[in-house]
């Protein structure tokens, strides 16, 4: 049984960042795992280190779209029928995180997390030895006409004021970077910076290897409540300090200490094509409809969206059916034959912002969980900032708009 001074719960990429930056600061570390590593949403994202990514997902621009979108059961953004009521509180907390005073507060934060995330990741690679796992092909964000491309105007301002290099392309340019797009995509927006990870369940299991590799225990147990001095798993109490990084499930394990954390799960869906079914150069994200197309060595990953439905509804794979076929008009040439279809949990909260800090009422438990669907993107920087919490060292960053408390405060 694990008798180390740190538990990390879960075995995420986000979990097992962590679990690696703090052992190699010196201190005694072990995971414990429901499932095994990379069982989750780090096995079936995009792959993609998306530090540009620095708007809420909770906006004016949502609002807007979002009752359009709600009419579709397999558009971008969904809430199935039976989920509706269960979900009310959340859409509230979203609908007041999307005022403009609490966008702009969260795009400062969200851009100063990225920023950190970016330092911090070829250190870490470095560290491990995985850095020949990263690689840059740029994003291609692509428009259906004028009027769609000048609607993402502001939120380019706000990447140009963070730093962020891109460029606006049109017509044939748009050809240039990414052959072989329908002609409905007149403009088109370019972020030559954009990195990805060969494949995220690879690198997952590589951290796992990693942390593994320098000593480290991984349990497989069920975390089942929090204590004063630590956590009882379905293997037996284990204490120390606790980090709950247990992506989807983690509110329900904060919640046996007084935490109530309104943390939702945006069900991701996808379908990976054999790695021969189209020329990809780029990843190239199709934000008018809420998904992406990128490649990985496991393949052609085209997923995305998002499904309000919580963790024990059954899968709607209709969903990633739909994406495929509208893939497959936007990218003529696209092979859609022998593809795997996969749907995981992200973990989402109303402002689009993680929880990072201490629960009030049990400050041996640090939070680090509710990501959406940043978790690989934020998962050095995140695990930076725990590593400092736990060594008594000053935060790099800003933390007050991460605080675990925040939603107990008047909105």
């Amino acid at each position: 049984m694990c008798s180390d001074k740190v538990v990390v719960i879960g075995a995420g990429v986000v979990g097992l960042t962590i679990a690696l930056e703090a052992q190699a600061r010196g201190l005694d570390v072990c995971v414990v795992e429901r499932d095994a590593p990379a069982a989750g949403a780090s096995a079936g994202n995009a792959g993609a280190f998306a530090f540009s990514d620095i708007l809420p997902l909770a906006s004016p621009r949502i609002i807007r779209q979002a009752p359009r979108w709600l009419l579709d059961p397999l558009g971008p953004l969904s809430v199935p029928p039976r989920y509706a009521l269960k979900i009310t509180p959340w859409m509230l907390r979203f609908w007041r995180a999307s005022r403009a005073a609490r966008v702009a507060a969260s795009t400062e934060a969200q851009t100063a997390l990225m920023a950190h995330s970016t330092a911090t990741l070829t250190p870490f690679l470095t560290r491990q030895k995985l850095a020949h796992m990263l690689q840059k092909r740029g994003q291609l964000q692509v428009y259906e006409g004028e009027k769609e491309f000048r609607a993402s105007l502001p939120g380019w301002d706000a990447r140009k004021a963070a730093g962020i290099a891109f460029r606006h392309v049109k017509g044939d340019e748009i050809a240039e970077i990414q052959p072989g797009l329908d002609a409905r995509f007149t403009h088109a927006s370019f972020t030559p910076d954009w990195c990805s990870i060969t494949d995220p369940r690879d690198y997952t299991l590589a951290l796992a290897d990693a942390f593994r590799a320098a000593g480290g225990k991984i349990i497989i147990a069920q975390a089942t409540r929090l204590t004063a001095t630590g956590i009882e798993t379905s293997a037996g109490p284990l204490t120390g300090r606790i980090v709950l990084a247990a992506g989807a499930h983690s509110h329900l394990l904060a919640r046996t200490a007084g935490a109530r954390i309104p943390l939702e799960t945006e069900r991701g869906y996808n379908t990976t094509l054999p790695a021969d079914a189209f020329e990809l150069k780029t990843q190239v994200t199709f934000g008018g409809h809420g998904f992406v197309i990128t490649s990985l060595t496991s393949g052609i990953r085209v997923g995305g969206a998002v499904e309000l439905g919580g963790l024990n509804l059954p899968p709607n794979y209709a969903r990633a059916d739909a994406m495929l076929k509208k893939a497959k008009r936007f990218l003529p040439g696209l092979n859609i034959e022998g593809g795997k279809q996969w749907m995981g949990f992200r973990p989402s909260l109303p402002d689009s912002l993680p929880a990072l800090g201490p629960l009030a009422r049990q400050p041996n438990t640090i939070c680090a969980f509710g990501h959406g669907h940043l978790g690989l993107t934020q998962s050095t920087g995140t695990a930076a900032i725990i590593a400092d919490m736990l060594e008594g060292r000053p935060a790099q960053i800003d933390l007050a708009a991460f605080s675990p408390q925040r939603f107990t405060r008047a909105s």
